[in-house]
């Protein structure tokens, strides 16, 4: 791999540069200095790999300025010279290039860096997903820190897989790591989050494989390979779910198909999971004492990421920002998500008062260059979703609204963890049940499973997407069918909902419901789901049922994620069933409601409730499943509310 190094000046001047930054005019400096590239470098690592790297570096006049400069990094499967559509402000939609992003940083006397990952684009070796970004990026910051125009701190920056491999290389005390910027991804446990969940495993493994793999190597240096690939109907694949290795969506490309396969047959909690690049709750205490900023949104799959990962990292003493939005994946500059509106200032732009990259900048001179902060950063701040007026936009959205808010710490400090507790009449309420409540019981059909409709999803295309929706089955949604009933409608859904509130109800943490169940299968799921009910309106004439947040738990791993037991037939089992945090503010008039069933498809695998090992049955059977709700197996959920802020 040879450097190819490419001059350009400003990317077309320091009036470009002033028109694209906008606020960042006052930050600039009189001069800004100008950028040039050198492409396609091959850093080396220990194995004799070599990494394909764009170096940005300051220059006048063409030339690269002599002297030492702090450098941000990215490492990237995604193209370390490919444009991503996330990179947006919330007034401009136009997608940044990497050209643009790095200016941002160089003008203001910044290296930059994007690389593309291991087996990814330019880059050698296999991509083995997750699994080589600790050893790869630890080698990259000892190669930056060794040349000349280094000063020896490093910054890290990026999203989604390259939050991953920032989190990776801080699990290994890479050489030079001073700040970090890590938004949505870090993973602080895969396996609770970002790969498996409550031991259910997250498809959307599937789809990131089949979607990716279509821009590999293989893929684009075979053309036959890839028009094979895409004649594969996904849609037409997970219908005919369970599969069999090597006859997958992704049999065509078989290393992609093992590291699947190797995430979905571990089903126990073992030494695969403890690995750097998926495990940081495992390197808390070995962590570098760098400054973090861990960004997530409530849509995310990776907001206990990032709650965890705040937890765990202060516990550990490092400093640490958290900031929570109502947004998808990557959704930082978007004011919705799915289905639903929360209003322009819910955006990390609107915000801050300035863009995201702006902010970002801000926050690299202090942490990188020493300079005094324009702002005060508060270590939490946290959009609470909820409060608008309920009326569909002009877009056709449900207007939810919400605000930001400052808080002090995570999870809420003066939270006040309530118990609600399920009815037998479909009710949710404080008070204790009795001694006589009936159980409530429903059959399981693993081939006719309860669609996935939103929630916190992300690379599921064409199968799935993320945000909030009204629960209610529709023509262009997967896995729907005649006649689109709510889902409540399903009998495999249980249902269970307050009284109208008499006033506003603010909920924001973690949700943990726990619930008394047994079932006729040896092996079965529970899926809990956090609903904000909105009463009929002129727009919603049938009320619309928001998600807010989900959990699952597979039940061989009710009481061990290292060792697993079936279940007896008919025995009373209590488990626990965690979601991911939210916060969203309950209206006076709406409803709390908690629907449990036992699949969310194809969010996750199905359970085909036989006890077969994971990822390899290839039988199902239907399975009874009981939830408990008397006095002595009082089946509830806890729920964190949040006192009234004056």
């Amino acid at each position: 791999m040879a450097n190819s190094p490419i001059t350009r000046r400003a990317f077309g001047g320091a009036a470009a540069f002033l028109g694209l930054l906008g606020s960042t005019r006052a930050l600039a400096a009189a001069t800004p200095f100008e950028v040039v590239l050198e492409s396609n470098v091959g850093v080396k690592t220990r194995d004799g790999v070599r990494l394909a790297t764009d170096i940005y570096r300051p220059a006048r006049n063409g030339k690269p300025v002599a002297g030492r400069f702090p450098v941000i990094m990215e490492r990237t499967p995604y193209g370390r010279n490919v444009a991503s559509f996330r990179d947006i402000t919330a007034t401009d939609k136009t997608p940044r290039t990497r050209a643009n992003i790095a200016e941002i940083y160089v003008s203001r006397g910044y290296v930059v860096i994007f690389q593309d990952c291991r087996g990814r684009y330019d880059s050698e070796g296999e991509f083995i997903k997750y699994l080589s970004e600790g050893a790869d990026g630890y080698d990259t910051c000892a190669w930056i820190v060794r040349q000349p125009w280094s000063d020896g701190r490093i910054g890290t920056m990026g999203l989604s897989y390259a939050a991953h491999t920032q989190m990776a290389l801080g699990c290994l005390n890479a050489p030079g790591l001073k700040a970090m910027f890590l938004d949505c991804g870090g993973f602080s446990n895969a396996y609770q989050g970002g790969i498996r969940q409550g031991g259910a495993f997250e498809l959307k493994q599937v789809t990131w494989a089949y979607n990716l793999g279509l821009e590999s190597q293989a893929a684009q240096n075979d053309p036959r390979l890839l028009a094979a690939l895409k004649t594969v109907d996904l849609k037409a694949w997970f219908a005919s779910m369970p599969w069999k290795k090597g006859h997958t969506p992704v049999s065509l490309l078989p290393d992609y198909e093992a590291y699947v396969y190797e995430q979905w047959e571990h089903g126990q909690f073992d030494g695969f999971w403890k690995q750097a690049g998926i495990y940081a709750e495992g390197y808390y205490g070995a962590f570098p004492k760098v400054d973090m900023v861990h960004m997530s949104g409530w849509y995310d799959p990776y907001s206990r990421t990032a709650t965890d990962n705040y937890v765990g990292l202060n516990k550990a003493g490092r400093s640490v920002r958290l900031i929570m939005g109502p947004w998808t994946h990557g959704g930082r500059s978007t004011s919705h998500a799915g289905d639903v509106e929360f209003g322009p200032a819910a955006t990390i732009d609107g915000d801050g008062g300035v863009d995201f990259f702006t902010q970002r900048l801000k926050w690299y001179d202090r942490h990188l260059k020493g300079l005094p902060a324009t702002a005060a950063e508060p270590p939490v701040r946290l959009f609470v979703m909820g409060g608008g007026d309920g009326r569909k936009t002009a877009e056709g959205r449900l207007n939810h609204g919400g605000a930001w808010r400052s808080e002090t710490a995570w999870p809420i400090p003066d939270r006040r963890e309530t118990v609600f507790y399920l009815g037998a009449d479909g009710g949710l309420r404080t008070a204790k049940p009795s001694a006589g409540e009936r159980p409530l019981s429903y059959d399981f059909d693993p081939a006719d499973p309860v669609p996935t409709i939103g929630g916190a999803v992300t690379s599921g295309e064409p199968l799935m997407r993320g945000g909030g929706f009204d629960q209610r089955e529709t023509p262009d949604l997967y896995g729907a069918r005649e006649p689109l009933l709510p889902l409540e409608a399903r009998p495999d859904v249980l249902v269970f909902q307050t009284a109208p509130l008499s006033e506003d109800v603010e909920v924001t943490g973690a949700i943990t419901a726990e619930l008394w169940i047994s079932s006729d299968a040896v092996d079965t799921d529970f899926v809990v789901k956090l609903i904000d009910l909105y009463p009929p309106s002129a727009d919603y004439p049938a009320g619309y049922a928001l998600n807010l947040t989900d959990g699952i738990l597979r039940c061989r791993y009710r009481d061990s994620w290292e060792k697993p037991e079936l279940m007896t037939p008919g025995q009373v089992y209590r488990i626990k069933v965690e979601a991911f945090p939210t916060s969203n503010l309950f209206k006076k008039g709406h409803r709390i409601r908690l629907d449990v069933s036992s699949s969310n498809f194809p969010k996750f695998d199905i359970n085909p409730n036989t006890g077969a090992p994971e990822g390899v049955g290839l039988t199902r059977a239907v399975a009874r499943n009981t939830i408990h709700l008397d006095a002595a197996r009082p089946s509830h959920v806890v729920l964190p509310i949040i006192p009234r802020r004056t």
